[in-house]
């Protein structure tokens, strides 16, 4: 029980608020991203995804109903072209997060209050915020039955290689159905499916089960300090605080208009959205067991280069699903092929703070720097394996890839 009480407590309902550089410039569209983040806090990361999306989808339809820059998510917002985007942003912004999340209404009304004093009143300003409310009415329509709160049984299967719930608490499997619920612009997640995981005989696996069982054990000697400190970080900041976080970043310091900050930020929280929804459908796919579990088992995966540790914990708290492949992982290939796109791949100067991991400060250039921490963090955490995070950079950069190649392409001509 001694070796218990140094493990993280579980991170797995609640993220925290990200604290960066101070920003010095933002618009409507920057200021509800971090209105959404701290809205949403509170709830499971996958249902964080989802409410990121929808709001965001929210205000891209209202700003582009009224300016037209890009083609339309769903082309049913047809606005005055004197309409005040601001409002709008404002309107879909605040109409979507107050039918999410209801509980948080009397402070989303302040919000909307303030926000819509600075603009100026008359035609335009009721014109903006008639379409805001408009678009989020319209894209809350469409995903009333998505699928998200559906209940899916499962059962696992008790044997070498599969997953089962794991310890300290042993948890029943999450999120079944998160594997079902409708992308947003991806066709469906199984179309991005990568390869299976390694055969629990092969030296690929032995491999990637020596260094984690090495540096991701709660006792480990050999994880560095600057590794610890990215696997707790990562273990309570979760994919949907994280990415819009460095997004207002990237986007204060390259002076983003209001539309393209409504693009953009519509782009990165699909990708992270359909990259959980497809890395979900993996992992209930290949039902891949944990690292615990595969290391306390170690002498019955039939493979000689395991050394099996029976008592053996990861220094993170491991999530109650399948390993294969790394959720993390996937929202991070998703969100670097958007923000690459969007604002290039270095030159870059982000920081990140979080409550919640006090006294760890991350500095970047670039986001291929931030995902290769990703991907440390969850081996030194013990949570995955090395091929888990590679499966997962793959499936995420197809996602978000596609997200940009396929949706709210540039209208051609303005």
């Amino acid at each position: 029980m001694k070796r218990l009480a140094k493990r993280l407590r579980p991170m797995l309902a609640a993220s925290f608020v990200l604290f960066g550089a101070s920003v010095a410039h933002s618009d409507e569209v920057t200021k509800w991203n971090a209105i959404l983040e701290t809205t949403v806090a509170a709830t499971p990361h996958f249902l964080q995804s989802r409410s990121a999306a929808i709001v965001h989808l929210a205000v891209f339809e209202a700003v582009n109903g009224i300016v037209g820059d890009y083609e339309p998510y769903l082309g049913s917002i047809d606005a005055p072209p004197w309409s005040s985007p601001e409002a709008a942003t404002v309107a879909a912004a605040h109409r979507a997060l107050v039918a999410l999340h209801p509980e948080a209404a009397a402070t989303l009304n302040a919000h909307r209050a303030d926000s819509l004093a600075a603009i100026p009143g008359g035609q335009s300003k009721d014109a903006g915020i008639a379409a805001g409310e408009a678009a989020a009415d319209a894209v809350l329509a469409l995903r009333a039955n998505d699928g998200w709160n559906v209940v899916v049984p499962y059962t696992p299967i008790i044997s070498p290689g599969y997953w089962r719930p794991t310890p300290p608490d042993f948890r029943p499997a999450a999120f079944v159905g998160w594997a079902e619920v409708a992308p947003f612009a991806i066709e469906d997640g199984p179309r991005f499916r990568v390869n299976p995981p390694p055969a629990i005989h092969t030296g690929k696996y032995a491999k990637d089960y020596e260094e984690v069982r090495a540096l991701g054990g709660v006792d480990s000697a050999l994880r560095p300090m600057d590794r610890a400190d990215v696997a707790r970080f990562y273990a309570a900041v979760l994919p949907m605080p994280l990415w819009p976080a460095v997004a207002r970043q990237a986007s204060a310091a390259q002076g983003k208009t209001l539309s393209e900050n409504a693009r953009d930020f519509a782009w990165l929280t699909m990708a992270v959205a359909d990259g959980l929804i497809a890395s979900m459908n993996m992992k209930y796919h290949y039902s891949y067991w944990r690292p615990v579990t595969a290391i306390r088992d170690g002498a019955l995966d039939g493979n000689a280069a395991t050394v099996p540790d029976e008592s053996w914990e990861s220094f993170v708290f491991t999530p109650p699903y399948p390993t294969y492949p790394g959720n993390h992982a996937t929202a991070a290939g998703a969100a670097r092929a958007v923000l690459e796109q969007v604002y290039g791949r270095a030159g870059h100067d982000i920081t990140l703070t979080s409550q919640a991991v006090p006294g760890v400060v991350l500095h970047y250039t670039s986001w291929k720097q931030i995902t290769d921490d990703i991907d440390d963090a969850r081996i030194y955490g013990g949570v995955h394996f090395r091929f888990d995070q590679e499966a997962g950079a793959h499936l995420g950069r197809q996602v978000g890839t596609y997200v940009v190649k396929s949706t709210l392409g540039t209208v051609h001509g303005r």
